[in-house]
């Protein structure tokens, strides 16, 4: 089984960057690479690794911006996986998709797979075990 965390939104915080909006519009990536942590990350990598010791596949589902070019989603795959390594460096994920912003992100889950995510419209579509990005601790630390 497979759990899913969505990014922005749900483990990073793009949408309090200043400005983020019209940067994504001008096609600069930065919000992605400055985005500020909405979780507890230590905590957060603990729980994850403690997951994967119990079978878990730990992936990441992230979609690249609504506004986009080939080469902008290039730069913003490079923030997204610089911003991970920066700030989960001890997690060793599964699996990483970033996938266009149109994408349905159940197309990844693979049965009864559990998707963190802070948009509606994921969760609902989800056919596995959704989960809002505001339980990710309760939830990881009732299946882990």
């Amino acid at each position: 089984m497979k759990i899913w965390f969505d990014m922005d939104g749900t483990i990073a915080d793009l949408y309090g960057v200043n400005g983020w909006l019209d940067m994504l519009i001008a096609y600069d990536e930065t919000p992605y690479a400055v985005a500020k942590p909405l979780v507890n990350l230590n905590t957060l990598a603990k729980l994850i690794h403690k997951a994967q010791r119990n079978g878990f596949e730990v992936c990441i589902v992230s979609a690249l911006s609504k506004n986009s070019t080939p080469a902008y989603d290039e730069k913003v795959k490079t923030a997204k996986m610089r911003w991970l390594k920066k700030h989960l460096a001890s997690v060793k994920f599964d699996e990483i998709r970033f996938v266009p912003y149109t994408f349905t992100k159940n197309d990844v889950n693979t049965g009864n797979d559990i998707l963190f995510d802070d948009e509606e419209r994921h969760l609902t579509a989800w056919t596995g075990t959704a989960v809002h990005a505001s339980k990710i601790f309760s939830t990881l630390k009732a299946i882990a």
